[in-house]
């Protein structure tokens, strides 16, 4: 049986001074007493002058060489800035994509021309990206999508549709992943190409949630042409392409601080009235998170190493996912809401954005069934 393992997690106290800065930067920004509920939103909330902000910082494509505008700084230090602002809470959506997952992606397999006209943009916090993965009939089976690229003379013909399109409809730029050629290999015949949203033929129709938000978006493509300079990487290898850069999406912080703020509301209230059960389930809660949080800097000191921790991003991924839909759940059992009184008290309102909100939480990145295949299959269990 093959095994995985997690390296020891390096160490952040040397950013000490790092993590002061940014606390000071978002009471300063988002003041004092930004609302709970509003916490509660995590990565999905918008705000493009916030991520401006951030930019002008230079916390945004903190790891880019300088030559592209980044700032070369460790992903451990940009690490701490990223626990940090979702911590807080703070409003990161539009730039979120694009700084954690397309630059990489656009520094490993871009072109010279794209790495000087978007990277620096990116890092700005003025360039948005969106992601064209999942399909209406694949879901997170990514081998099952059928949106096809079409070589012709002039570079792409581009046909079909991509689901659950995470702000495509405030994106710049979309990394769409899909056929460009036959093979025996359902993996096979898959490409990434760089796709300007602005681009004839495309249209972007809003999904509403369940809470009444537009994030997901229904993206269709008809008859799209697409240059050839538009290909990331080789054609062909957008497989093992896609592989990598999901290694940075289910990786970080994000994957187990979705519901912090209800956390954070949840302490705040047992508190005035601790019991033995509830002291119980805020510590299983809290341990759990520390395990998350030690597995999720090993992540980020392999990634600083240049490795591929795609196997041990996914079980992040899969079981950041299972703490935070326990955290809703716990936090009904141990704390009702009718401990506050009023829809618009802190706690109840928290409770009830964090409650809508966690049925997506095993879905986005990937569902919890292809997770546990994917990491079945690493493991040579199936």
């Amino acid at each position: 049986m093959n095994q995985t393992t997690f390296e020891p997690a390096p160490s952040t106290s040397q950013f000490a001074s790092l993590r002061k800065e940014v606390r000071d930067f978002l009471e300063e920004t988002l003041g004092k007493h930004y609302p709970a509920a509003e916490q509660a939103r995590s990565w999905t909330g918008l705000d493009t002058g916030f991520s401006r902000k951030l930019g002008a910082r230079g916390w945004l494509g903190m790891t880019l060489p300088r030559k592209y505008g980044g700032h070369q700084r460790t992903a451990l230090e940009r690490y701490v800035v990223v626990e940090e602002l979702l911590a807080a809470g703070a409003p990161v959506a539009a730039h979120w994509i694009a700084d954690r997952q397309s630059a990489p992606l656009l520094l490993h397999y871009g072109t010279e021309q794209q790495r000087i006209d978007i990277l620096p943009r990116i890092a700005a916090g003025e360039c948005y990206f969106c992601i064209g993965m999942s399909e209406p009939n694949s879901g997170s089976d990514l081998a099952a999508a059928t949106t096809r690229a079409e070589t012709i003379d002039s570079g792409y013909l581009v046909n079909g549709t991509k689901l659950w399109t995470t702000n495509g409809h405030a994106a710049h730029y979309m990394t769409l992943f899909c056929r460009t050629s036959k093979a025996e290999d359902r993996r096979g015949g898959m490409s990434q190409l760089l796709v300007d949203m602005t681009t004839p033929g495309i249209s972007v129709n809003p999904i509403i949630d369940l809470a009444g938000e537009h994030h997901f978006n229904d993206v269709r493509f008809d008859n799209v042409v697409l240059p050839s300079t538009a290909l990331l990487g080789q054609e062909g290898d957008g497989w093992k392409q896609v592989m990598g850069e999901l290694a940075f999406e289910r990786s970080g912080p994000e994957r187990f601080l979705s519901s912090f703020a209800l956390l954070a509301e949840l302490i705040r209230v047992v508190s005035a009235a601790p019991d033995r059960h509830s002291r119980r389930a805020v510590g299983r809660l809290l341990s759990h998170l520390m395990v998350l949080r030690h597995m999720s800097r090993s992540v980020a000191g392999m990634l600083e190493r240049g490795e591929n921790p795609s196997l041990q991003a996914t079980i992040v991924k899969d079981l950041g996912a299972v703490l935070e839909q326990e955290i809703p759940e716990i936090a009904r059992s141990v704390a009702p809401v009718e401990a506050e009184q009023g829809s618009t008290a802190p706690y109840a309102s928290t409770f009830a954005r964090t409650l809508l909100a966690a049925p997506s939480f095993s879905l986005r990145g990937g569902t919890r069934e292809i997770l546990r295949g994917i990491i079945a299959r690493s493991l040579d269990l199936r």
